[in-house]
């Protein structure tokens, strides 16, 4: 019998179905590295699902319905949405409407008059054009001076647009100034945050918002636990305050629920869980997968939380007494004293479920898991001074081995 997985099923099946999703275009390395695990290790987990779903297909003398119904609705759904698109193209994409015009009254300017008298001035003389148009001949001059360097910072914006857009829909349209801005210093370049900013302004080019939704249920019979983290989401160590809350998506006519587990310092999800129920073992379950990838050494970790009923249960509290997990609670009815686990709802919902609505739970488990995957390992994040909390968690880990060799 071979050793057992520090891994859960959870986890497991959800990086096998991120793998899949792929169709071949990505290799195991590269999805692994999204995931947090080695190649070889996401190879054997992908082999044994295999080896599962024959044997299931085996007994029942037929592939499962349930699978092939859940992916004919997001086809169906799917084509749904791109027929809607196909009669103006650009749905939503910032063309033109059919017959509008392109641009706008006013928009020649200055460069207009300039462009009109050098096409102009061999007829009619410079003097004379630029006494018709009110201009001055010292101002043209001064603009045709200029026009080698006018055309070159053209062609550098242009080329910063460019780039500017691939990292846009690197990251799914996702990233705003800020992000992009540290991609491109990340990349090596030397740009100033303002002209990206003016260049975005100018091509239509903008991250997602959303605006703020509560979803707490507030449990009134257990006695809480005391409020040890106060509105102070900083900490100077790994493991030192984990926070975590739940949320719902809307799939088709149901919910999905999401429980997570954050640690402040690095702000990385240590562990998640997905269902269609919103019971105790819900953030049980994303307790024990956060625990589990810390090695299972997490005592006098604090683990603050609101005070849903799912986290003043006497499940929960067993659960976190036997890791040694001190609980901590904010008050009823205030998102700021969890404003760690409200921001990050916040980018999940902006990133993943802006304007869209999910057909079917597969498809929803996945694009999250991918979300999350993407966050830690790849995201870029204000707090950590434009790092990924897995380069954070690196960086730190490398400065604290440093201290101790010095």
């Amino acid at each position: 019998m071979g050793r057992r997985s520090p891994y859960p099923a959870e986890f497991r099946n959800d990086a096998v179905a991120l793998y899949r999703a792929a169709g071949g275009k990505r290799t195991y390395a590269a999805v692994a590295a999204d995931v947090g695990v080695t190649g070889e290790t996401l190879r054997s987990w992908v082999r044994q699902a295999d080896e599962q779903a024959g044997r299931a297909d085996s007994r029942s003398g037929e592939p499962a319905a349930e699978g092939r119904d859940e992916e004919l609705a997001r086809l169906r759904a799917e084509n749904s949405r791109l027929r809607k698109a196909e009669k103006g193209v650009g749905t939503r994409a910032g063309d033109p409407a059919p017959g509008s015009p392109v641009f706008r009254e006013g928009d020649e300017g200055m460069t207009g008059r300039w462009d009109f008298i050098c096409a102009h001035r061999a007829d009619f003389g410079v003097q004379r054009i630029c006494r018709v148009l009110g201009v001055s001949r010292s101002g043209y001059y001064r603009w045709l001076t200029g026009a080698k360097a006018r055309s070159e910072r053209q062609a550098a914006d242009g080329a910063l647009v460019a780039e500017i857009r691939e990292i846009h829909t690197e990251h799914k349209g996702i990233y705003g100034v800020r992000r992009v801005h540290a991609e491109l210093r990340g990349f090596g370049h030397t740009v100033n945050r303002k002209r990206v900013e003016r260049l975005m302004r100018k091509h239509g080019i903008e991250g997602r918002h959303l605006r703020r939704k509560r979803t707490t249920a507030p449990g009134r019979l257990a006695p809480p636990a005391p409020d040890l983290v106060r509105r102070d989401f900083s900490a100077r160590q790994l493991n030192e305050k984990w926070c975590g809350d739940i949320t719902y998506v809307q799939v088709g006519g149901t919910w999905l629920y999401l429980a997570c587990v954050l640690d402040i310092c690095s702000r990385r999800v240590l562990g998640y869980s997905m269902a269609t129920h919103m019971r105790a073992e819900l953030v049980i379950d994303a307790l024990k997968m956060a625990v589990a990838s810390r090695g299972g050494n997490v005592d006098g970790v604090i683990f603050h939380a609101d005070r849903g009923t799912q986290y003043t249960s006497d499940a929960f509290a067993q659960v976190c007494d036997s890791f040694g997990i001190r609980r901590s609670m904010g008050r009823v009815g205030s998102s700021y004293d969890n404003a760690l686990a409200e921001s990050f709802w916040q980018g999940l919902k902006r990133e993943t479920m802006h304007q869209r609505l999910f057909s079917t739970v597969r498809q929803a488990r996945l694009e999250i898991f991918q979300w999350l995957t993407y966050y830690n390992a790849r995201r870029r994040h204000s707090a950590l001074n434009y790092l990924s909390p897995a380069e954070f968690e690196q960086q730190h880990l490398r400065a604290d081995t440093l201290t101790i060799a010095a």
